[in-house]
């Protein structure tokens, strides 16, 4: 009843406003006879519409969507800190371990490796059971890694302990992406992905500094019991502060319009109610010999307050504090969250924002490989504490795409969304690419030139690193907003997908990188990434000119109604 009601709708909807309404096109203004639950000075419509339950989590106040996603990016940023933090301290685990240049830079990539596929694990964990049972288990596995890590003797021992720490960091790439559309509005959604990438990337960068600090001043088994504090502290952050934002509404229910002139009631029957579930709105038509245009109806409009009393109010239910969610079917929602990941790679917005996601990250990748090799040496001869420390300029640059990525794109979005007459389609965002993908080209220009030239060292990090930061803010959190925006109800499996793609290439790339610069220099294998991470932005052209195309061609597609 609840799909047939929606399609009516949309049908509806779509031959008032002249336009084909596929998945992702929003209605972001009211039509005819159909109007919306509204927030900004009750301005803009909410996508999606929240229900009547005030535990749903678009409802929830400020204050408890500020303690969820701060607890989410804590998670984030501690399961990030770890792996890629050795680059500094290769030289202490070459003497630790007695081992190669080669073999140490096998750690972080057997790490990310792991890291990318563990998320068919974690994701379908968060599908079927919630995204607090996944913060839960996963920061008690990275707990247990990094004592590991800390204690390690031996080169095995050590590998075994990045093994298992690539599968505890898992979430750190898939599951805030989906809180955030758990529980904030579309409107909006631009500028918190872009906190995403900026708190991931952000732990990525940071923890090369405090690691190439702590090896020359402690020892590098010191850094790995500071992460065990903050690993202990976030999991105490996520049992307080957490609750789970897993939520299943009904369809479209923010609709409430009485018209009778055109003979047409609908009455929403609202329950408030502890369960995740909502009652779906019912249709009653009503038989008239007359009927009017749309133009032509006198309304009587239901005020925002009145259709969701408790936007902006709700709190958490105590059925969402549990260390998880039922599931009627567990298995049948653990099988789908294991294919659906495959089947997407078929999708091409999916493997467009893939691509894009993978390339822009393996910039910062590159940098954290090849810093030590470049910098270690003369004319530098820069300490791990000092090459360490290179990494803050990637740091600003992400704080400068934060400050600017989102709030662009979701202006850009914006603002052509007004000129289509209030209807948004999420290629609306894709131009908000052109400046980053400059500054991305700039930087890798910058890195590998300055590198083989042996610029002054102030050149490569105040400009090549800044660019690196600053590309890596913006490009996979407008990209990855543009493939939620497209396929929102698959929003975890498609991260899988992205995060395999990106991780599958992140370890090819740290098994061929150092030889590659050994036998040819710095600028072919860099240039080589910059140029295909070039090649899968141009794209963004043919996406936003054809997107809306490619979209029908997967409309009827499962994924739009799991």
């Amino acid at each position: 009843m609840g799909r047939n009601s929606k399609d009516r709708e949309m049908q509806c909807i779509s031959s008032e406003l002249h336009t084909e309404i596929l998945p992702g096109t929003e209605i972001m203004t009211d039509v005819g006879t159909h109007h919306f639950v509204k927030g900004a000075h009750n301005k803009t419509v909410l996508v999606p519409q929240p229900s009547a339950d005030p535990h749903d989590p678009l409802n929830w106040s400020t204050g408890w969507k500020i303690a969820c996603i701060t607890s989410a990016s804590l998670a984030t940023f501690s399961q990030g800190f770890g792996p890629l933090a050795l680059a500094p301290m290769f030289p202490a685990l070459m003497t630790a371990f007695e081992c190669s240049l080669a073999d140490a830079v096998q750690f972080t990539g057997v790490c990310i490796l792991v890291l990318g596929f563990s998320n068919f694990f974690w994701v379908s964990i968060s599908t079927s059971f919630g995204r607090r049972p996944v913060y839960l288990l996963s920061q008690l596995i990275n707990f247990g890694s990094s004592i590991w890590r800390a204690k390690a003797r031996s080169y095995s021992s050590f590998m075994g302990a990045c093994v298992l720490n690539g599968i505890g960091a898992g979430p750190a790439e898939t599951i805030m992406p989906a809180v955030i559309a758990d529980i904030f509005f579309l409107h909006d959604r631009g500028k918190w992905n872009t906190l995403y990438w900026v708190v991931y990337m952000g732990s990525l960068t940071l923890g090369p500094i405090v690691s190439g600090v702590m090896t020359e001043k402690v020892g590098f088994r010191n850094f790995w019991w500071l992460n065990v504090a903050l690993l202990g502290l976030s999991f105490v952050l996520v049992v307080v502060a957490f609750p789970e934002t897993r939520y299943t509404r009904g369809a479209r229910p923010g609709l409430a319009v009485n018209s009778t002139r055109k003979g047409i009631v609908r009455n929403r029957t609202e329950k408030t109610s502890p369960s995740p579930t909502p009652e779906i709105e019912k249709l009653e038509h009503v038989q008239t010999s007359n009927s009017t245009s749309p133009a032509d109806v006198s309304l009587t409009q239901v005020d925002t307050a009145a259709r969701d009393p408790y936007l902006g109010r709700g709190l958490p239910g105590k059925f969402q504090w549990n260390v998880f969610q039922p599931n009627a079917h567990p298995l049948k929602s653990i099988f789908l969250d294991l294919w659906i990941p495959w089947k997407l790679f078929a999708f091409p917005i999916v493997e467009f924002a893939s691509f894009v996601v993978s390339w822009s990250c393996s910039f910062i990748l590159t940098l954290n490989l090849t810093q030590s090799q470049a910098f270690s040496v003369a004319p530098y001869h820069f300490s791990a504490q000092n090459i360490g420390f290179l990494n803050f300029a990637i740091l600003v640059g992400t704080f400068i795409g934060l400050a600017t990525a989102g709030p662009l794109s979701d202006w850009v979005s914006a603002r052509s969304t007004r000129r289509n007459g209030g209807i948004r389609e999420p290629e609306m965002r894709l131009p908000a690419m052109i400046p980053y993908v400059i500054i991305m080209y700039l930087g890798n220009i910058v890195v590998a030139v300055g590198y083989e030239r042996h610029w002054p060292w102030q050149a490569i990090v105040i400009i090549g690193f800044t660019c690196a930061g600053i590309q890596v803010a913006g490009l996979p959190a407008i990209v990855s907003t543009y493939a939620v925006d497209s396929y929102k109800p698959v929003a975890g499996s498609l991260f899988v997908s992205i995060t395999v793609n990106k991780n599958v290439w992140g370890y090819g790339f740290s098994k061929f990188i150092t030889p590659w610069v050994i036998e040819s220099g710095f600028i072919p294998p860099i240039m080589t990434n910059g140029s295909l991470t070039m090649l899968w932005c141009l794209f963004g052209v043919l996406f936003w000119w054809k997107g809306k195309t490619i979209r029908r061609w997967t409309r009827n597609s499962s994924v739009h109604s799991m």
